[in-house]
C-alpha cells in the first residue's frame, strides 16, 4: 500500500476521478465477494475509535507523522474484515463506511505528502466503499478531496465538476460541514480559473451552510471542518483573485482560530497565504513577518504542502533579498527548510 517510490511525483490523472464520481452517482458497487463470517459491533467501534486517534494526529501533526501506522493498521485489521463481511448486513455497512473513512484519510496523508497518483488511489477505493456502505455523506466528502486534489494539480475545471458531484450526491444525506466545504472547494476552483462572481457565490454559499453546523450532529471525519479550515480556503480563493484586502481578512481570521485549536498546518498555510496578500500590497515587511510565522510552523508538522507554501514564499521574495527583512525571512527559512 506504500509504493513510494514508484508513486512520488506522479501526476494526477483527471479520467480516474470523474469517471468514479458518475458511478457514485449513479450506480452500485457491483463486486463484494463472498460472505465468510460476520464483523462485530465492537470491532467497527474499535476501527473507528481508531480513525478518530489518526484523523487528529493528522490534524495536529501533519500527513507524514502516522500515515505507515495507519497503513499498516489497515492492513492488518480492516481489509481482512473487508473479504469477509458483506455490506448488505447492518455491521458490515457500518464496516464498510468505517474502512472508507480510513482509505479517505491515507489518501488525505498521501496528498499532505506531495504523491498524487497515490492519493487519487486511496481516494477512488474509499468512494467505491462509501457508495457500498450507502453513505452519500461520506461519498460527498471523498469527492471534495478529489476536487481539492484536482485544483491542486492544476486542473480546476474537474475541481468544480467534482464539487458539484459532491453536492449533488449530498441531497440524498446531510452533513452541514461537507456542504460547506464542497462550496468553498468549488470557489477555489472558479477563483484559479479567474471566474470572479461564481467564487465569491461560492464563499457566501459555504458560509451560509455553515450556519448550520453543529459538530455535534456530524460524523467524526467532518469535525476538522471549522471555522479556521473555511477562513482558510476563503483566503486561497481571493488570493487566487488578486484580492489582497479579502485574501489577508481570511488569512488572518484562519490563524486566531488554527492558533486556538493548536493546528500547526492549517496555521502555516493561513500565513502563508497572508504573507502573499502583503507582497501583493507590496508591503515587504508585513510579508517577511508572516513569511517568518508560516516557517516556524511548517518545521513543527511533516506537510510536504507546508514546506511548499514556504518554498513558493522564498521564490517570489528572493528578488527583494536586498532588503534587510525578506533577508531575515530568506535566512531562517533557508536554514530551517533547506530545499
Amino acid at each position: 500500500m506504500e509504493r513510494r517510490t514508484f508513486l512520488t511525483g506522479a501526476v494526477f490523472g483527471v479520467a480516474a476521478s470523474v469517471g468514479p464520481s458518475r458511478d457514485w452517482l449513479l450506480a452500485t458497487l457491483d463486486e463484494v465477494g463472498p460472505v465468510r463470517g460476520k464483523v462485530g459491533g465492537e470491532q467497527v467501534a474499535a476501527v473507528r475509535r481508531a480513525f478518530g486517534v489518526f484523523q487528529e494526529l493528522d490534524v495536529m501533526l501533519g500527513g507524514g507523522h502516522a500515515r505507515a501506522q495507519l497503513s499498516a493498521y489497515l492492513t492488518s485489521h480492516v481489509v481482512p474484515l473487508l473479504r469477509s463481511n458483506d455490506p448488505a448486513t447492518r455491521d458490515g455497512r457500518a464496516l464498510y463506511e468505517a474502512a472508507a473513512e480510513q482509505l479517505y484519510l491515507l489518501g488525505w496523508m498521501a496528498f499532505d505528502n506531495g504523491e498524487q497518483s497515490l492519493t487519487q488511489r486511496y481516494l477512488v477505493q474509499s468512494l467505491r466503499l462509501a457508495q457500498a456502505a450507502g453513505s452519500p455523506e461520506l461519498g460527498a466528502h471523498v469527492l471534495a478531496g478529489l476536487s481539492d486534489q484536482a485544483t491542486s494539480t492544476g486542473h480546476p475545471d474537474h475541481g468544480v465538476q467534482l464539487a458539484k458531484a459532491g453536492r449533488a450526491g449530498l441531497a440524498r444525506g446531510r452533513s452541514e460541514g461537507c456542504l460547506a466545504r464542497l462550496w468553498a472547494l468549488e470557489a477555489r476552483a472558479e477563483a484559479a480559473m479567474g471566474e470572479g462572481k461564481a467564487a465569491g457565490r461560492g464563499v457566501r454559499l459555504s458560509e451560509k451552510a455553515f450556519e448550520g453546523f453543529r459538530v455535534e450532529d456530524e460524523p467524526e471525519w467532518a469535525r476538522f471542518i471549522d471555522r479556521a479550515y473555511l477562513n482558510g480556503e476563503y483566503a486561497h480563493v481571493f488570493r487566487d483573485l488578486g484580492r489582497s484586502g479579502e485574501a489577508a481578512r481570511f488569512a488572518e481570521l484562519s490563524i486566531v482560530d488554527a492558533k486556538r485549536g493548536n493546528r500547526a498546518r492549517r496555521g502555516c498555510l493561513a500565513q502563508a497565504a497572508l504573507s502573499r496578500a502583503h507582497l501583493d500590497d507590496h508591503d515587504l515587511e508585513a510579508a517577511a513577518s508572516a513569511g517568518r510565522a508560516a516557517v516556524r510552523l511548517a518545521v513543527a508538522v511533516k506537510s510536504s504542502r507546508s514546506v511548499g507554501a514556504v518554498e513558493d514564499l522564498r521564490e517570489r521574495m528572493r528578488g527583494h533579498g536586498g532588503v534587510p527583512v525578506v533577508r531575515e525571512f530568506l535566512d531562517v527559512s533557508r536554514a530551517l527548510l533547506p530545499g
